[in-house]
């Protein structure tokens, strides 16, 4: 149901996570993810720890479905003092191509415990269906 597009995208969120390089706008880090089927639905699962809900942006231009984020710091007066910051920081995106056979309109989405969920059903024309078969006598039916 997806289809990978830039395989240099995946290089450089290898480096990124190595390297422990923040996301910029103009540059992000790439989020990790999950995707797989459950019955009728296509689900998406991307992981967003420590990122409120409104500083996150879904959205979906024809078959390319787009999620970004942004982690700022927390926070901090000036009587502390960092001993140590693992946890990235900044903008995180993820572009990723839908198929045609999923339905872009009732995408549903759903944050909680850090992980950002999307349903994405699968459209009633990719459903296996039942096709009749007609001609002289009795009509059968067969899968299709």
């Amino acid at each position: 149901m997806l289809m990978r597009t830039d395989p240099f995208r995946e290089m450089d969120r290898i480096v990124q996570q190595l390297s422990g390089a923040s996301g910029t706008w103009s540059k992000p880090s790439v989020m990790p993810m999950d995707a797989y089927r459950e019955g009728d639905d296509y689900v998406i699962a991307f992981d967003l720890p420590g990122v409120t809900p409104e500083a996150i942006d879904v959205d979906v231009e024809r078959n390319m479905l787009t999620v970004k984020a942004e982690r700022r710091p927390a926070a901090k007066n000036d009587a502390v003092q960092m001993e140590l910051s693992e946890r990235p920081l900044g903008a995180f995106s993820r572009q990723v191509m839908l198929a045609d056979t999923l339905d872009t309109e009732r995408i549903q989405a759903d944050y909680e415990e850090g992980v950002l969920t999307l349903r994405i059903p699968i459209a009633e024309r990719a459903k296996p269906r039942k096709i009749s078969i007609g001609g002289a006598g009795d009509r059968k039916q067969i899968s299709g």
